[in-house]
């Protein structure tokens, strides 16, 4: 979650929402990303999705059943369908998101889906909570 933590501070930096991924393959890390949604000007440019496509095109498959995902931020509904359809193991996640969650809020996307990953909420939820908080402090 620290390297996960260290791409949500690259993306404050950017003035992008703070949220950062890494992907975990047998303790290695396969890929990590940040939110670069206005840097690309894409609404899917998620640290999630991102991070999944680095992950999938360096293993050349789309499933990803033996990687981890460690995100800061409960992933939304549409990271939440591409953590199922990727197939990944285990997603473990740092701040709750009870507006635009998609795992334990909102759409509760896994309840549905054919995959349904092991979920680890509220993992350093403090520290990815105060970066979310400070970063949305200077925009009110």
């Amino acid at each position: 979650m620290l390297c996960a933590l260290k791409q949500a501070e690259e993306a404050f930096k950017a003035d992008e929402v703070p949220v950062g991924a890494v992907l975990v393959q047998g303790g290695k890390i396969l890929s990590k990303s940040h939110n670069l949604v206005k840097t690309l000007s894409d609404p899917a440019a998620h640290a999630e999705l991102l991070a999944i496509r680095s992950a999938a095109k360096t293993l050349g498959t789309p499933y990803l059943d033996d990687c981890d995902l460690y995100v800061t931020l409960e992933p939304c509904a549409m990271c939440a369908g591409a953590i199922a359809l990727a197939r990944i193991r285990t997603v473990y996640f740092g701040a709750y998101d009870p507006k635009g969650g998609g795992v334990e809020h909102g759409a509760r996307v896994f309840q549905h889906a054919l995959h349904k990953p092991q979920v680890v909420g509220g993992v350093q939820e403090s520290d990815c909570s105060k970066l979310l908080v400070d970063f949305f402090k200077g925009k009110r």
